[in-house]
């Protein structure tokens, strides 16, 4: 397997002139790494002009390795070819390395890259990216990666620290400039010049705050400063200062996966992506393996899609039965500044919340409060200056006896505990429960099984009192904000809950038609694609130069979308039966229209280019159209295709077409048609991104643009 790493921005807020100073003080040797024992020049080219200069050195390192494995292999040092290629009148410095020893058994390509500051042309940036490719080693290839990446590791933690190192350095020898390269005829070469002969010049070195307003880190790290940039363009970039000022501290590991996830989301979700912290939080729940983050990630995506919550604290209202007996609210914060939630459980009636509400509304309310905890996260953040990414939950169990053990009710709080889990990963910092009756065991064995191993290692108990006394707590909330409930100052205005009337009960058909009207209030559709048996949808269009929108994410699978035109319209549609395949469709539906007698150029035409859309990812396009008539779009279940030299499949087609279980998809759509007049104004629709498909029609090209300020107001949570 083929581990890679991908490094943030880090900037120095210093002049790329001066950082190369720095930088070519590290040769032949650096006493700062150890393991750099010595370099020898191999080849070096300088153009006339001294603008660009190529040089390639053979890289002498002592490996920290176990002396047996040295000895097995036959070395006792390993040799890597760097090559640097400086161009002056550019202001960059790219770097590669690969190793030479070895190079038939482990391949190891390094790519980095000193720049230029885009938003300030005083300060440096510098990125890096490696992959590590294990083939073979006598055996020891788990413990050979191992070493690897602890010793790359520990190299990217002390490049910021030697670079700083030797500008300390120059400094201390009165050299704070270095004038940037100009061509031979219009002045003089780039030399170091000491600090006496250019005061002036060496205000570069120090820039005004002014210079990068609402960019810089130091603006970042302020919480008076500009709010972190927009998420989701394509061409963001991740500043080292940004990540742990609004982040945390992460390891260089844990930041590659960050930004490599991120990546990927950025470019299958064509902007749609959620903020860094949610993204960091599916990977800390699967503890950065990205694969498993991914998948998890997407499925949620996909679930908030469906079912609007991003929208779900401007458009829901909670009933009046929960204000007034959910006995739960927001009650200010821990001493770690994370907002604090109260949850008087033992003194709510479950029993009757559920007879009178229906466990989807009570779902309905939990995931408000998450989506709250989201937005009060972002506010601490910014108010106490640090990253604050989840919140604690204080829970209340006096008045706990077995009424709350009733069935239905156990059975509400395990489907309400499976999707915040799913959904909300790592939201929970901590767990307060307090006042544990004898009875509190028998709820702990019923629900634990259903809680993540990490969140429940957040979880404190405390029987009676034990609260009040070392390690109580008072541990982790200051003394004024302790619930008067508690024996606290501070009086709690969550709701004290009570017995829910009887009079409020519903029955149980009203509960059902309640569950099914709040769920299915969504504008998307789902639908199943199998092999041989598409899912189609009519459009009719009137008016030439209407505007056909689509939204859609591929749940799973892989397929292929089409769009057709026809003068006639196809005959009624028949809902596939699915006989022929024997699999249930729950939430999904398959329709297909096209006539099998019907001949393509004949009965219809492709007016788009076919797209393929990979499982996980989210499309949006849109098309004129340049007829009126009957307009069809497909959604068809994609085949790996045969390999073109033999008539054998190959090994991989045969296990990709065993991951798609009786070769079904799954697609959650949404389409829209529009007066062109109006598309590019309208912010009701989707306005699709740059759709691609737009190889067909000269009229399709000149209307499929990008319009960003929609796509951020149809996707707030990202």
């Amino acid at each position: 397997m083929v581990q890679k790493y991908q490094s943030p921005v880090r900037v120095y807020k210093h002049p790329f002139e001066l950082i190369m100073a720095a930088y070519e003080r590290r040769f032949p040797t650096c006493p700062l790494i150890p393991m750099f024992v010595d370099s020898d020049t191999v080849n070096e080219f300088k153009s006339e002009d001294g603008a660009i200069h190529v040089i390639e050195r053979r890289c002498k390192l002592d490996i920290d390795a176990p002396r047996l494995l040295k000895k097995i292999a036959g070395v006792d040092y390993v040799y890597f070819v760097q090559k640097n290629s400086l161009n002056s009148r550019e202001r960059t410095l790219h770097i590669e390395a690969h190793n030479e020893t070895f190079s038939n058994r482990v391949i190891i390509n390094e790519h980095c890259c000193y720049s230029v500051h885009p938003e300030n042309e005083d300060w440096t940036c510098f990125e890096q990216s490696a992959s590590l490719d294990i083939k073979s080693f006598f055996g020891f290839e788990s413990t050979v990666e191992k070493i690897a990446m602890k010793q790359y590791t520990s190299n990217i933690k002390k490049g910021k620290e030697i670079i700083e190192y030797y500008l300390r350095q120059l400094e201390e020898e009165g050299i704070t400039f270095v004038p940037r390269w100009t061509p031979p005829s219009l002045g003089p070469s780039s030399e170091i010049v000491p600090s006496s002969k250019s005061q002036v010049a060496s205000s570069a070195a120090v820039v005004p705050d002014t210079a990068l307003e609402g960019l810089s880190s130091e603006a970042l790290s302020s919480p008076g400063g500009v709010s972190e940039p927009m998420v989701g363009t394509p061409d963001d970039k991740l500043d080292a200062d940004y990540i742990k000022r609004y982040l945390g501290d992460l390891t260089p590991l844990q930041e590659s996966c960050l930004i490599r996830l991120r990546q990927w989301l950025q470019e299958t979700h064509k902007g749609k992506i959620p903020k860094d912290e949610h993204i960091l939080r599916f990977l800390r729940a699967r503890d950065f393996n990205i694969d498993k983050a991914r998948e998890t990630m997407c499925q949620s995506l996909t679930w908030r899609k469906q079912h609007q919550v991003d929208y779900i604290l401007d458009t829901w209202t909670p009933p009046q039965v929960l204000q007034d007996y959910y006995a739960g609210g927001w009650h200010h914060h821990d001493k770690d500044g994370r907002p604090l939630y109260v949850l008087r459980l033992g003194q709510m009636d479950t029993k009757g919340l559920v007879r009178a509400l229906g466990e989807e509304a009570l779902l309905r309310y939990v995931l408000s409060i998450n989506e709250e905890g989201l937005r009060r996260c972002e506010e601490n953040t910014k108010v106490f200056g640090r990253p604050i990414s989840s919140w604690t939950c204080l829970v209340d169990l006096e008045g706990l006896n077995m009424r709350h053990l009733w069935r239905p009710g156990v059975k509400a709080l395990l489907r309400i505990i499976e999707v915040v889990e799913a959904n909300y990963p790592e939201m929970l910092g901590r767990l307060l429960i307090l006042r544990a009756p004898r009875v509190f065991p028998v709820l702990w064995t019923l629900v634990s099984p259903f809680i993540d191993d990490n969140t429940r290692r957040k979880f404190l108990i405390y029987a009676g009192n034990d609260y009040q006394g070392p390690g109580g707590l008072l541990d982790y909330i200051d003394k004024e904000i302790i619930p008067d409930f508690l024996s606290g100052e501070c009086m709690c205005e969550v709701p004290e809950g009570g017995l829910v009337p009887k009079s409020l009960y519903r029955t149980a058909e009203e509960l059902e038609n309640e569950d099914l009207k709040l769920w299915t209030e969504t504008i998307y559709q789902s639908a199943s694609v199998f092999k041989g048996a598409p899912h189609e949808i009519l459009i009719q269009i009137v008016d030439a130069s209407s505007v056909i929108t689509w939204d859609f994410d591929v749940c799973k699978g892989d397929i292929v979308f089409n769009i057709y035109h026809s003068k006639r319209s196809p005959q009624p549609p028949k809902k596939d039966s699915l006989g022929a395949h024997s699999i249930a469709s729950p939430g999904g539906n398959n329709m297909q229209l096209i006539d099998r007698v019907w001949q393509l150029g004949r009965d219809y035409s492709m007016v788009e280019s076919p797209l393929i859309c990979k499982e996980g990812e989210s499309v949006q396009g849109s098309h004129v159209t340049r007829w009126p008539g009957f307009y069809i779009l497909q959604w068809k279940f994609h085949s790996m295709p045969a390999c073109a030299a033999t008539n054998l499949p190959r090994v991989d087609d045969v296990l990709a077409s065993l991951q798609v279980s009786s070769h079904k998809c799954k697609v959650m759509y949404y389409t829209e048609v529009i007066g062109s007049e109006d598309f590019r104004g309208s912010m009701t629709s989707l306005e699709s991104s740059h759709s691609g498909f737009s190889q067909l029609s000269a009229a399709t090209t000149s209307s499929s643009q990008s319009h960003s300020s929609s796509m951020i107001s149809r996707w707030r949570f990202c």
